[in-house]
């Protein structure tokens, strides 16, 4: 079968072996494959990505001498089953999958380990346990954006965020459009998008933003008409003149605080969604956020970073860092695009087969000509 050969960041198409499923797996003709932010990041940086994981315990992180097959976003139809497969699923079937297969080393993220061959093929091998059937009859190409989509919602449920709340999306690449999509499936009523590039700018507006910002011109905290406390002497004023006022009341101040906290009443501040994962941005989003703001990071930073903890703190920022999604929020993500809950279909800007793969890597370097390529492998 033909595939993408990633090794030394050279990326050809090479003729390699038609994988066989081992026990409990599947082996799939992919429809369709997402080129997303990571494969870019990994077949430039894998090296350093490679150390930080070791450290984390997993030791099998693709490294730059290694033959690859990245492609972790994908759709497909079933092919063959492996021993002890339950069969749930009909052959040909369409189907999605977790990437993630378990080897003999222990269980190894597809498109990212020289030990699970990923979906820049013709095939690939899943884990029957972690395939789902695509419902509705949802295309390939939308099924596809499963996986990049359950990244995003995983960021909004973690970021706990109301509907009342301001969304502060930084970064409009697909990752921060797909963000874009998940709040506005979530009901949050405003939700502002900041990027550099006007054609990312306008994509966000088709994702469902409701102010898009020009960074080098303005701050996104202040595109919205939310009254949020700008600064640490309007936050000693309002506990001062808070407590001033409870104590005009004819019960003790602090019952009256007490009932307060215990309903969850507390000054109003956005929740920023950092997708960018460039070193530098998590200290200008701390330095321009308002007072108590959340702070989701979702864009991943390859190089070291530094910022300010002390601004952090005098702000009381709440700084959450985000990976991946559960197989639950995964599952939940394809039955939201196959009930036309979210329409991700603004993010691709276009399809390649196997042999455009380097090219699109380039291509995707323009800012304002493409967020999300797909791969056709049968192009």
């Amino acid at each position: 079968m033909r595939a993408v050969d990633c090794i030394h960041a050279a990326l050809e198409v090479a003729e390699r072996p038609a994988p066989n499923p081992e026990k409990g797996q599947v082996r799939i003709e992919v429809l369709r494959c997402g080129i997303c932010g990571s494969d870019l990041h990994a077949r430039e940086h894998c090296d350093e990505l490679a150390e930080v994981m070791a450290e984390t315990g997993y030791e099998t992180f693709m490294r730059s001498n290694q033959h690859v097959v990245l492609g972790h976003e994908f759709s497909g139809t079933v092919a063959e089953y492996g021993p002890g497969c339950s069969r749930k699923i009909p052959e040909g079937a369409p189907v999605v999958a977790l990437p993630l297969l378990r080897t003999p080393h222990g269980v190894e993220a597809i498109g990212l380990s020289a030990a699970a061959p990923g979906a820049y093929a013709e095939q690939m091998v899943v884990q029957e346990a972690l395939m789902l059937a695509v419902p509705n009859g949802l295309s390939p190409e939308l099924s596809a954006l499963t996986e990049p989509m359950a990244v995003a919602w995983h960021a909004v449920r973690r970021s706990e965020i109301r509907k009342r709340d301001v969304a502060v999306v930084i970064g409009c690449g697909p990752i921060g459009l797909a963000v874009i999509c998940m709040l506005k499936a979530r009901g949050v009523r405003t939700i502002v998008a900041s990027d550099l590039s006007p054609g990312r700018r306008a994509l966000a507006e088709r994702c469902g933003a409701t102010v898009t910002i020009d960074p080098t011109r303005d701050s996104p905290f202040d595109a919205s008409s939310a009254k949020h406390l700008r600064s640490a002497p309007e936050t000693l004023e309002l506990a001062l003149g808070t407590v001033e006022k409870l104590r005009r009341l004819p019960v003790a101040w602090h019952h009256v605080w007490r009932a307060i906290d215990r309903l969850g009443i507390k000054p109003a501040a956005p929740v920023a969604f950092e997708c960018v994962g460039v070193p530098g941005i998590i200290e200008q989003i701390v330095t321009g956020a308002p007072m108590f703001s959340r702070v989701v990071v979702v864009g991943v930073c390859m190089g070291e970073d530094r910022f300010r903890p002390s601004m952090a703190i005098n702000k009381e920022i709440d700084l959450r860092f985000v990976l991946g999604y559960t197989p639950l929020e995964f599952r939940d993500t394809l039955h939201m695009l196959a009930e036309g809950k979210v329409d991700p279909a603004p993010l691709v800007t276009g399809t390649v087969g196997l042999g455009g793969v380097a090219g699109a890597f380039a291509e995707l370097g323009d800012p304002d000509r493409h967020a999300k390529i797909l791969i056709d492998p049968r192009l």
